[in-house]
């Protein structure tokens, strides 16, 4: 759309639970992203949430008397034809792909988790294919829109758009949002006074220096060692003699590397209970979907906040904000690494902090780069680049060196059972690996 007739905005995968999030951003920053079409899209199993939280949208619209359109489909290439911006917040297979991603590894005693490990794996492997799929759509009909991805895992699938198209897209996440805000309330001050630069990859990331006001509270936050954690990863805090060692602070996704032996037995504890993370969330979305259909509500629920990632649509609005308007701020995206981690390929997808202009994100130079956390760095990179390569050509040989050489798998012997037995329960998204089955 030109400028004077506002922007069109594709929202894939619009009946999720946190689409009112971001209703509600494109409400309150109108003026800097002047949205007139915003295009809900979601598959046919898919529908009636996307109805319930269509409405929800229409409504929220309405009270606010904005002059946004809101448009419900299930036609793809019509909700993207035409877009300033195309936002995926996908979950292929579902809550129950995710449950299969968290239950299986633990046979095999293994952490199982939707995006980190054997479970993100299969998470990306069944995604990213339907990813870059969108990403042609985007080709033909929109070449000029941005992408913003935050289906995870969030860096592989930034990774594979990067390398396997022509898109325009920055991935982005929940995390560095939420620390950012956590500071700021820590500190009683406005987020636009916090600085914290983050040195890594998605959901393993360092926080090297946290500035309030210009003045360094790296120490305060290491001394803190509960504060930082989030609702779907389990609470437990971090040794204060290894963060002072460490003097960087961990994301909370670096529990699972860090403390392997006591974050498994959580898990199984959990699961020996029917707890699951995928059980909670199935939960928590039925009661939230049950408020979305109340006709009397017109904003978004405080019980959203549950869910387990928050933020994840403010930082979408945000970043939007910044590309549209070319805002020279600095946001914390996953991006293509062009040489900020010297010790990482070129098209790596890093998570760093960027300066958003116009014309995309440039990243910003790293002051501190923890020696120890190179070579985990480096060593889940290389797993990384391996499943992305196997979701592009169903290469079983490929999926199974990137799980072997996962740091959370312990054995070739361990790799290929799980391989074996995630694939084949995954079998009707996974055409790339099942090509004879399909014909």
């Amino acid at each position: 759309m030109t400028a004077n007739q506002g922007l069109k905005i594709a929202v894939i995968g619009g009946g999720s639970s946190y689409t009112p999030e971001l209703v509600e951003g494109f409400i309150l920053h109108h003026k800097e992203l002047p949205v007139r079409e915003l295009w809900l899209v979601d598959i046919e199993p898919g529908l009636r949430k996307l109805n319930i939280v269509g409405s929800l949208a229409r409504r929220m619209v309405e009270k606010s008397g904005l002059p946004i359109e809101v448009h419900l489909t299930t036609d793809r290439r019509k909700a993207i034809e035409g877009a300033d911006f195309v936002s995926t917040q996908i979950r292929v297979g579902m809550l129950d792909a995710r449950a299969r991603d968290e239950s299986i590894p633990l046979k095999y005693g293994v952490i199982g988790q939707e995006t980190t490990g054997p479970g993100g794996m299969l998470k990306a492997l069944r995604t990213i294919p339907v990813i870059l799929g969108i990403c042609r759509d985007i080709e033909e009909l929109s070449p000029d829109a941005w992408l913003l991805n935050f289906t995870n895992p969030a860096g592989m699938v930034t990774e594979a758009v990067l390398r396997y198209s022509n898109v325009k897209s920055v991935g982005l996440c929940n995390a560095p949002i939420g620390l950012i805000k956590q500071v700021s309330a820590k500190y009683n001050t406005a987020p636009d006074r916090v600085y914290a630069e983050f040195v890594g990859l998605n959901h393993l990331h360092w926080i090297t220096r946290v500035e309030v006001e210009g003045e360094d509270k790296l120490n305060d936050m290491l001394a803190d060692t509960a504060g930082y954690s989030a609702r779907n990863v389990p609470a437990r805090e971090w040794n204060p003699d290894f963060l002072q060692s460490l003097h960087a602070l961990p994301s909370y996704y670096l529990k699972y590397f860090y403390m392997t032996d006591a974050m498994l037995a959580e898990q199984l504890e959990a699961f020996k209970q029917g707890g699951s993370r995928a059980e909670v969330v199935k939960r928590v979305e039925e009661e939230l979907f049950e408020i979305y259909a109340d006709p009397e509500i017109s904003e978004k629920p405080k019980q959203l906040e549950q869910r387990g990632g928050a933020f994840y649509s403010e930082a979408a609005v945000n970043l939007m904000r910044s590309l549209h308007n070319g805002t020279n701020d600095i946001q914390t995206l996953n991006v293509a690494n062009r040489g900020v981690l010297d010790f990482l390929p070129e098209d790596a997808s890093i998570e760093v902090n960027c300066v958003v202009m116009k014309t995309g994100p440039l990243p910003l130079p790293l002051t501190k780069i923890p020696p120890m956390a190179k070579g985990l760095i480096h060593a889940v990179k290389t797993y990384e680049q391996l499943a992305i390569d196997a979701a592009v050509t169903g290469d079983r040989s490929l999926a199974l060196q990137a799980l072997a050489h996962h740091p959370l798998v312990p054995s070739v012997e361990a790799a290929i059972a799980m391989l074996d037995e995630m694939l084949e329960a995954n079998k009707e998204y996974l055409p790339n690996f099942f090509a004879s089955s399909f014909k």
